[in-house]
């Protein structure tokens, strides 16, 4: 589990309505084999990509049931990278994530749904910037298998699109032709792979 400081804390909370089953599992996040991180149009032209190094989780299983399962993401805030060292400190101001005021978001769900091919939605609030908004993010769950080592392991990959206004995050600078230097709308994205021991 990674180190953890300043927090920007994400939870994704999936559970049915008695609670997380007997069945489920913890599995241990692999952080060499994982991302959390963003989207965003610069000058409306290019995508720039931000990630975050620094999190810890607490990932719940349920193999029988997915519904049943849980995954609390926690993520450090100042620990933002977007391989640009005075662009991640604008992103650290008051501009944007605003750290020392702000140091968490916080995704918790209300609901898990079966959505198209396979796929889940998982609807719940979302707190940016001490402002709560409902959302609803694509959940894709993959496995669990057995790895070559002996572990049970899954994969858990989710988005949401926001618009980062809706959050008080409030930086904005229009171009000669209207369009705006950083988009409003940001993806917000997650790849992660877990794994437990086999009794």
């Amino acid at each position: 589990m990674k180190r953890i400081g300043t927090l920007l804390f994400v939870t994704v909370a999936v559970l049915s309505a008695t609670g997380v089953a007997e069945a489920a599992e913890k599995y241990n996040v692999d952080s060499g084999h994982s991302y959390v991180g963003f989207t965003v149009k610069h000058l409306g032209v290019a995508s720039v990509r931000g990630e975050f190094k620094e999190y810890s989780t607490e990932l719940i299983v349920d193999e029988e049931n997915v519904l049943n399962s849980s995954l609390v993401l926690e993520i450090d805030a100042a620990s933002v990278d977007t391989d640009e060292d005075r662009r991640d400190e604008h992103l650290r101001s008051a501009d944007f994530f605003e750290v020392e005021t702000y140091p968490e978001i916080v995704f918790k769900s209300k609901r898990i749904e079966k959505g198209d091919l396979g796929r889940y939605k998982a609807t719940g609030d979302l707190t940016i910037h001490g402002v709560t908004k409902e959302v609803v993010l694509d959940l894709e769950i993959n496995g669990p298998i057995t790895d070559p080592w002996g572990n049970h392991r899954v994969g858990a990959e989710g988005e949401v699109t926001i618009n980062r206004q809706d959050y008080d995050v409030k930086f904005s600078r229009v171009m000669d032709n209207g369009g705006l230097i950083v988009a409003d709308n940001v993806l917000i994205s997650f790849a992660l792979e877990a794994s437990r021991k086999l009794e």
